[in-house]
């Protein structure tokens, strides 16, 4: 995004506080300024603090919002592949490449008799002021998969990511493949 805009939200949306990642609800009709827009998240000022809005309130502040829609099994339930495909939603704040090709998922573990996934996943860089932002969108978004009742992400540093860890279309699309 080019310039920053003011908008007014239309309806009332939850944001994330940058970068402590606590949840708080923005009233219909507050003014917020777009600092950025970057993978389908939207980063704003409201009231002297930063928040980052999900793609998927999107229309709270005029843009078209981003729609994830994950049919239910038939089995009832977790699908593993949906769980997957609502990580490749996610992307980091920093550079436009979802989660998955960053190579940031290590693994994703379901259990189907308490309806819960754990994800244990990486920083790009230890210190990633990010963080509780992205463990936040990841709990939100794995959440909206039908019959997960609880997401638990574990932030683990061993092994410390690398940019071998890059599916190859992400190490091109940033330019890191030779």
């Amino acid at each position: 995004m080019a310039a920053q805009k003011m908008v007014v939200t239309e309806r009332e949306c939850t944001a994330r506080l940058v970068p402590a990642g606590d949840m708080t609800v923005i009233p219909e009709g507050e003014f917020v300024t777009i600092t950025q827009e970057l993978g389908g998240n939207y980063t704003v000022t409201w009231r002297g603090n930063m928040y980052r809005i999900d793609g998927t309130d999107a229309d709270a502040i005029g843009r078209t919002a981003k729609v994830l829609d994950f049919p239910e099994p038939e089995d009832s339930k977790i699908s593993e592949q949906q769980v997957w495909d609502a990580l490749e939603t996610i992307y980091d704040p920093e550079i436009p490449i979802n989660l998955v090709s960053l190579g940031l998922i290590y693994t994703v573990n379901i259990d189907q008799s308490s309806k819960a996934v754990n994800i244990a996943m990486t920083l790009t860089a230890p210190g990633c002021g990010m963080g509780p932002v992205l463990v936040g969108d990841v709990e939100y978004r794995v959440g909206m998969v039908p019959f997960v009742d609880s997401v638990d992400v574990d932030l683990v540093f061993d092994p410390p990511w690398s940019r071998e860890m890059m599916s190859e279309e992400a190490q091109l699309e940033a330019g890191l493949f030779f």
